[in-house]
């Protein structure tokens, strides 16, 4: 009879338990993401300014379509162009650029990455750019040097599209469009052939325009695998023990009046209001300790400056501001009616406003004095979150003429000089947060706050 080892058994155990755990944290192939987000998109053209600015539209884009650089930890990368050169021996510095394209890339509908096609989706994304195709290179021409062209090139709405005679847009990203019902559904599939290298899962199917709630009833009943987090919810949801990815404050919380103070009078009342606003409160009980509060366009660590903007409430400066003018106004403030803690936020400013002798009526309506408005900071690039902001705000972009250096000083001159406009009223700056299922691994966020899935894959669920 031959004796049983139990040591050969206690060894065998522990090797199939070590395989199944290496072949968990390996990726697997194979799939279907479900996603859910707050954003109703029409349309997935990156470059139609019809569309409302979103984490969410910036995340489908680059999903779908390619830019042709990258920013990874500030440095940029090639993408789909492998090089780039300013033009050398002239006065001209940064306004004349070359990008040599990628060669072997095609379109989702199988046709050829070229210039002109590059050429083209950048014409169309920025009118008032000069672009051409020249061989296999795209040269732009901009007519003031621009240093911060290789940012802009990697900002989502500069990415390259075919745009087909349909209306429907073609990309080069790691997902092609397998379904499309504008405003309730995205279906994607993984694009077998792409230069970046197959996706590990298989599709994605994302559904639109659901509200934060909804989200995360999904993500608890197993139906979505990626949720958007309201900031005020962050600290229940992490407690709750979801997994939570946030991103660093790239959301600007703010006033925005609808036009330009008419008066002296009107300038004194919008400097009250402003002093009058207990951003701390509010960020302790209507935020739950989300973000931090604001006086800048910027965000500190985007400029290294935002401190110096004091945030703090004066009552006293500002019922002074107040008693200089006889005849105050009802002022109605707006916002946004789907937003649940945005009512709230209206009515506490509210509040504030009339400890300093002012009159704010909060209302859904689209028509108002001014709205409380959520501003998604375009890239960690400051220059371009700054102009960015100028532009969603309708106010002068205080950009110097000429400006090459991106000297800090230069930078804290031109938001100042947005700031002194009294058009906008910074409250706070918000993160992106995102909550996953525990069978979603490898996926990541950006600095812009968009989430990226070409890496991403499913697993069993296990740590």
């Amino acid at each position: 009879m031959k004796l049983f080892d139990w040591r050969s058994l206690v060894v065998s155990s522990v090797m199939v338990g070590a395989l199944a755990a290496n072949a968990e944290t390996r990726p697997q192939y194979g799939g279907v993401l479900h996603v859910a987000m707050r954003a109703a998109p029409t349309s997935l053209d990156p470059a139609d300014t019809t569309q409302p600015e979103s984490f969410a539209r910036r995340s489908l884009t680059l999903v779908m379509f390619d830019t042709l650089v990258t920013i990874d930890e500030n440095r940029v990368q090639p993408a789909l162009a492998t090089s780039w050169q300013t033009l050398q021996g002239n006065q001209q510095g940064n306004q004349h650029w070359q990008f040599r394209i990628r060669g072997g890339v095609k379109f989702h509908d199988g046709t050829a990455l070229s210039a002109e096609t590059v050429a083209a989706s950048l014409r169309a994304a920025n009118p008032s750019w000069n672009v051409s195709a020249d061989a296999d290179s795209v040269v732009i021409e901009r007519d003031r040097p621009d240093p911060e062209l290789l940012a802009e090139l990697a900002l989502p709405r500069n990415a390259i599209v075919k745009r087909n005679p349909d209306s429907t847009p073609s990309g080069t990203g790691p997902f092609h469009i397998v379904d499309w019902q504008p405003g309730k559904k995205l279906a994607l599939a993984a694009e077998e052939n792409c230069w970046r290298g197959r996706p590990y899962l298989d599709a994605i199917e994302i559904e639109l325009g659901k509200s934060y709630r909804d989200q995360m009833t999904a993500l608890e009943l197993g139906r979505a695998d990626l949720v958007e987090v309201a900031p005020e919810q962050t600290r229940r949801v992490s407690l709750e023990g979801h997994r939570l990815a946030s991103s660093d404050s790239i959301e600007l919380l703010a006033l925005l009046f609808a036009r330009d103070a008419a008066s002296a009078d009107e300038k004194l009342l919008r400097q009250a209001l402003a002093l009058s606003v207990e951003r701390g409160s509010i960020r302790s009980v209507l935020l739950q300790g989300a973000g931090q509060a604001a006086a800048s366009i910027l965000p500190n660590w985007m400029s290294g400056y935002g401190f110096v903007f004091p945030t703090d409430p004066d009552l006293p400066r500002a019922r002074n501001a107040r008693a200089q003018v006889h005849a105050i106004p009802v002022w109605t403030v707006g916002y946004d009616g789907a937003d649940p803690v945005a009512r709230l936020l209206a009515e506490r400013i509210a509040l504030n406003a009339r400890d300093a002798g002012l009159s704010l009526q909060p209302t859904a309506s689209a028509s108002a004095d001014l709205r409380l408005v959520r501003i998604p900071l375009a890239s960690p690039d400051p220059w371009i979150a700054l102009a960015n902001a100028a532009a969603v705000a309708g106010i002068p972009a205080g950009v110097p003429a000429g400006k090459d250096s991106g000297s800090v000083e230069d930078l804290y001159a031109a938001e100042s000089a947005m700031l002194a406009t009294q058009r906008i009223i910074p409250l706070f700056h918000l993160p992106v947060s995102y909550a996953a299922s525990a069978t979603l691994k490898d996926w990541a966020l950006r600095a812009d706050g968009s989430w990226t899935l070409a890496d991403a894959w499913l697993g069993s669920g296990k740590p």
